[in-house]
């Protein structure tokens, strides 16, 4: 077995939108890095740019990645064994593997259970067992449901409106069990509504920016559901993954959860506003039935996330839709 002064981090859903750019930014901070994904909607062309690393394996000179094609909900030791017996073990573990829609949840509730909550369980067991260091989890802020006070804050009630959200609740239970019982630290990190470059559109379950996004460049119609005054806290990628990096990496004891926005609140109407005139303004706002289970309003406060993590989201919204909706730069 070899040994080297990088920490090996376990990623799963390492090939998705928010997971490539994590191990983007973990090999930039000198990580070795694990992708567990089963690809059912992770991309390889996410990770591209780490093919030539994949030549020299874990153990070589550069930062290396290592890509695993797994069903995080079936279990990671069968996966990790032959990496762990070669490398040394898993050090950290960034559990971002999900399904994510919550329109998807409602129509297949036991589905989400067996990913949303199995896998989590899944990747607690591994970090028992293998003594790991640290579990980041990619929690949502649709723990909370509609609260009747804004900004939210981690202390407030959950009351979550859909099984997507219950999932996610029970695995932040999960995690507080293993790090009280096991003393496996963890953070779970509420994710508020997050955007950038890598968002895949041609889904009907992504998120709202990179759909209206897509049919701005082309000069379609968006389609708002409901009256267009919900109201979301969009946060850039590159600043969420800067806390999932700077959480994951940490050695503080226990579990924390932590709140990941802007803390500040955008009308879905004014986001498509911006959205058609970084498109040429070709596009027309349209307006459809609103759909259940939707979260009237949602903004973050983000005091927590800078007290444990010194984090705050650094990018202006307008700035971060330019970013998103440029063309990838030529390699």
């Amino acid at each position: 077995m070899t040994s080297s002064p990088r920490p090996l981090v376990a990623v799963t859903g390492g090939a998705g939108f928010i997971g490539s750019h994590t191990v983007d930014l973990l090999v930039a901070r000198g990580c070795r890095v694990v992708v567990l994904d089963d690809f059912s909607t992770g991309k390889r062309a996410n990770l591209a740019r780490w093919a030539d690393h994949d030549r020299h394996g874990l153990g070589g000179r550069e930062p290396a990645v290592e890509v695993l094609t797994v069903d995080v909900s079936h279990g990671l030791f069968a996966a990790l064994a032959p990496i762990t017996a070669a490398h040394g073990p898993v050090e950290r573990i960034v559990h971002l593997a999900a399904q994510v829609s919550v329109v998807h949840s409602l129509a297949n509730p036991l589905t989400d259970a067996r990913v949303n909550y199995g896998g989590t369980v899944q990747v607690l067991e591994y970090a028992r067992a293998a003594g790991v260091k640290k579990v980041v989890f990619a929690s949502s802020a649709a723990v909370y449901g509609d609260v009747a006070t804004l900004p939210v804050d981690e202390d407030a009630p959950c009351r979550p409106l859909s099984p997507y959200g219950v999932h996610k609740l029970a695995s932040e239970h999960a995690l507080h069990c293993y790090a009280a019982v096991h003393g496996v630290p963890s953070v779970a990190l509420r994710f508020f509504n997050v955007y950038g470059p890598r968002q895949d559109p041609s889904s009907p379950y992504s998120g709202v920016i990179s759909i209206f996004a897509d049919r701005a460049a082309a000069g379609r119609d968006l389609t708002i559901f409901g009256d267009g005054e919900q109201t979301r806290d969009f946060v850039y990628v590159g600043d969420v993954v800067r806390a999932v990096v700077d959480a994951a990496l940490g050695d503080a004891p226990g579990h924390a959860v932590a709140n990941v926005g802007t803390g500040r609140e955008t009308t879905v109407r004014a986001l498509a506003e911006i959205l058609v005139g970084l498109g040429g303004g070709g596009s027309a706002i349209v307006h459809a039935p609103a759909r259940a289970g939707e979260i009237v309003r949602s903004v973050a406060r983000v005091e927590r996330a800078a007290a444990l993590l010194g984090f705050r989201a650094a990018t202006a919204l307008r700035d971060g839709l330019a970013a998103t909706v440029a063309p990838p730069p030529v390699t």
